[in-house]
């Protein structure tokens, strides 16, 4: 059976190999087998993959945050069926098989596509809980991102057009103004010169810019903050820039500004089984129903993991790079 071995920290191509391990055999009482049919390769596997990321302590490990695959088998006591889809909450899903106890899985519906389940874990919980817990937005209320391009952000251009929230959005490349418009965005403007006076002019001076939502740290954070109303906040999700997130007191003092951060696998944590299940249910209803759509660039199989890595860790890329441990989808 193949799966992939993170062996040293690296770029992400280098660090990592597909090899040949053990079939995990029959479940035993309260466990579950799972062909993985599609995983999505996120920024945070690439950070971990360069050691700028919480990952696996040790050395070699398997490694895939996202997965999602079929039941092949399950043992005495568990609700879960063979045929049926499910959701991997492991962090080691890139491999044609996968196990473990029952609680690891999260079943979803067959009307899904393996594509858009490749993606359900990390991305649109991030987004739909980053838009929902931290700021009382109500419609007409403004929301500014940085990368904006990646697919959290993307996923929060749709969910806050589905609120009736509107969007300022900050990217790298102009060529992604019209595109990302096209997918519901507001107002789209690039990082070159001062992107708060850019977003203000597009936004109006007076317009109520509550939540900053920040994947990159450093100088990122302090525009986005330049860019807030008074008493509006900042969650900071992302290492993108390895750089502490900046803000100045002039933000916090005269301004009122706060900064706090988001890490999925917290909430995961802390919140009860029952309300995740909920959760991922309503995730996936959003992208059957349209409101979320994240196109994906490219498929690889796990004998390709080396080409899948420098494909994901290139710039400019046009959609996600998935791996599909069993064939194509």
């Amino acid at each position: 059976m193949l799966a992939v071995q993170l062996q040293r920290h690296a770029r992400p191509d280098l660090a990592c190999a597909a090899v040949e391990t053990a079939d995990p055999g029959d479940p035993g009482p309260g466990e579950v087998v799972v062909a993985i049919r599609a995983a999505a390769i996120n920024p945070a596997d690439l950070l971990i993959f360069e050691g700028r990321y919480p990952g696996p302590e040790e050395l070699p490990a398997f490694v895939g945050i996202e997965g999602a695959g079929e039941v092949l088998a399950v043992g005495e006591g568990v609700e879960l069926a063979p045929g049926d889809h499910v959701l991997s909450l492991g962090r080691a899903n890139w491999a044609e098989k996968v196990a473990g106890p029952a609680e690891q899985f999260i079943r979803i519906p067959k009307s899904l596509a393996w594509r858009d389940a490749a993606q359900l874990k990390a991305n649109p919980p991030s987004a739909h809980l980053m838009l929902e817990d931290y700021v009382d937005l109500q419609p007409g209320d403004w929301v500014v991102q940085n990368a904006a391009n990646s697919a959290v952000g993307r996923h929060i251009i749709r969910f806050a057009r589905a609120r009736g929230l509107k969007t300022a959005n900050i990217v790298r490349r102009e060529a992604l103004i019209g595109e990302l418009t096209e997918l519901g965005a507001d107002v789209v403007v690039t990082d070159e010169g001062d992107a708060a006076a850019k977003i203000r002019a597009a936004a109006g001076a007076e317009a109520p810019i509550r939540l900053g939502i920040d994947a990159i740290g450093g100088d990122a954070t302090l525009t986005l903050a330049d860019t807030l109303s008074d008493g509006g906040t900042v969650v900071n999700y992302g290492f993108i820039s390895g750089e502490p997130c900046r803000m100045s007191s002039y933000h916090t003092v005269i301004h009122g500004l706060s900064l706090t951060g988001f890490w999925l696998v917290g909430y995961m944590g802390s919140t009860p089984r029952f309300e995740i299940e909920g959760m991922y249910a309503e995730m996936a209803r959003a992208f059957e129903d349209g409101v979320l759509i994240s196109p994906v660039e490219a498929e690889y199989a796990l004998s390709q993991a080396t080409e899948a890595l420098a494909h994901a860790h290139a710039e400019s890329r046009g959609g996600k790079i998935l791996l599909t441990p069993n064939g194509p989808v």
